[in-house]
C-alpha cells in the first residue's frame, strides 16, 4: 500500500487527487432523464419489417399500428372503427380541419307542430301517473 503524506490509501480509502472537489458533483451532467413522451416517441419511431403481398418492406412502428387498425376497422370491427374515428377527429382538431358545429336550424312549421304534439302528449301521460299515483296506497 502506497503513502501520501499522512494519509494511508487502502481500500475504501482512494487517493487524495482522484477524489471529488469540495462543491462538485459526482455527475455534473445528471442523470439523463427521459420523459413518457419522449420514451413514446422513440419506441414509435423504431422501424419494423412487415410482408405485404410477397414484399418486404420497412415501416415505423407507428405507421404499422395505423395500417393495423384500417386494416381492423375496414374488416367491420366495431372497436377498431370507433378508436379510428376518435383519432381522425382528434387529429382533424389539432389541425384546425374540423368545421365549427353548425348553428342548429330553425324549425319550421311542420316540425313545430310535431313538437307541441310531442309536449302535449307528455304533459297528459304525466298528469295520468299523478292521478294514478294519488289513488293507489303506498304498500308496505
Amino acid at each position: 500500500m502506497a503513502e501520501s503524506g499522512n494519509y494511508k490509501v487502502g481500500p475504501g480509502r482512494p487517493p487524495l487527487h482522484t477524489r471529488f472537489k469540495k462543491g462538485q458533483s459526482g455527475n455534473p451532467g445528471g442523470r439523463s432523464a427521459k420523459s413518457l413522451p419522449a420514451l413514446l416517441a422513440d419506441a414509435l419511431s423504431e422501424t419494423v419489417y412487415i410482408t405485404t403481398d410477397v414484399r418486404r418492406r420497412k415501416i415505423t412502428k407507428r405507421e404499422a399500428i395505423v395500417t393495423q387498425m384500417v386494416d381492423k376497422s375496414a374488416s367491420a370491427d366495431l372497436r377498431a372503427t370507433k378508436m379510428l374515428i376518435d383519432m381522425m377527429k382528434e387529429v382533424e382538431q389539432k389541425a384546425g380541419v374540423a368545421s365549427p358545429p353548425a348553428e342548429p336550424r330553425r324549425l319550421d312549421a311542420a316540425d313545430k307542430e310535431v313538437v307541441q304534439l310531442f309536449v302535449a302528449r307528455l304533459r297528459r301521460q304525466i298528469l295520468q301517473e299523478l292521478a294514478e299515483g294519488k289513488g293507489a296506497e303506498p304498500q308496505k
